[in-house]
């Protein structure tokens, strides 16, 4: 479904939702699989993920916003470092969340050949079919209980042993177009301070095409950036968020198209 809206009008910039596709979700309980059977579940990625989903989000990202990524070499750095390491370690990813589609394809490419997991809100996997397939695409729902939770950790701590990457939108909510970066808690960051990893950012920006309507999507790199040891761990998550958010905040300057005017209400006369 395409996105018309030219003005979008706002109250709450932690809040508000703007995403054209409405879903309602599943309670994400003790009873959700997260990771099912080991074998079925890897031949089942392999083939969802490796042989349909990979060349079709690359595909897709190509020709509808003549996609690019800027900095990949930062996160090769890592992983290479990695298949050194005595203790292997995966690492998270932070961005801005500013489109439907797109937003669900550019993790994929940021981290190939690697695998990519995404942690989403429920409706991700509520789909009445594709709810059945994103799990295999890396989506992983939080949780809406405490044996959900136990269960969600579980399948985080197997992501980080394996040295894989997990992916988070911590502004939460779908800005269509949106061309900076909302103000987002520090409650996520707790994941690489638990987990002891690096964060890398990337921050997506729109940018003017020679030819098309759609405007091209460079995505920016950036880190890695550790949490500082010698705070205590409120003020980790904190450092570590102002440390992500300051550089996307940097980056976000580099978008040169605006589809769509975002205007807070208590400004409009």
């Amino acid at each position: 479904m395409k996105d018309t809206r030219t003005t979008i009008y706002y109250t709450d910039e932690l809040n508000d939702e703007f995403s054209i596709t409405q879903i309602q979700p599943r309670k994400i309980d003790g009873n959700y699989d997260y990771d099912g059977k080991p074998f079925t579940r890897k031949i089942a990625r392999f083939f969802c993920y490796r042989l349909i989903a990979t060349p079709l989000a690359w595909l897709f990202l190509k020709l509808s916003y003549g996609h690019k990524i800027v900095g990949k070499e930062k996160i090769r750095e890592y992983v290479k470092s990695q298949k050194k390491a005595t203790e292997k370690k995966g690492y998270m990813l932070y961005g801005n969340h500013t489109n439907d589609m797109a937003d669900a394809y550019i993790p994929t490419m940021i981290t190939f050949p690697n695998p990519a997991y995404v942690i989403v809100h429920p409706n991700n996997v509520s789909m009445p079919f594709m709810g059945k397939i994103t799990p295999y695409l890396g989506a992983i729902p939080l949780p809406d209980d405490l044996a959900a939770a136990r269960n969600f950790k579980t399948s985080i701590d197997r992501k980080m042993a394996k040295s894989w990457p997990v992916v988070l939108y911590p502004e939460a909510h779908i800005w269509p177009f949106y061309t900076k970066i909302r103000p987002f808690t520090e409650v996520s960051f707790r994941y690489p301070i638990q987990y002891d990893v690096p964060v890398f950012s990337f921050t997506n920006t729109y940018q003017k095409k020679k030819f098309g309507k759609n405007p091209k999507i460079v995505t920016y790199i950036d880190g890695p950036f550790y949490a500082d040891k010698n705070l205590d761990l409120k003020n980790k998550k904190i450092d570590l968020r102002n440390k992500v958010y300051n550089q996307m905040c940097e980056r976000s300057i580099l978008n040169t198209v605006e589809l769509i005017k975002y205007v807070k209400k208590e400004d409009v006369k």
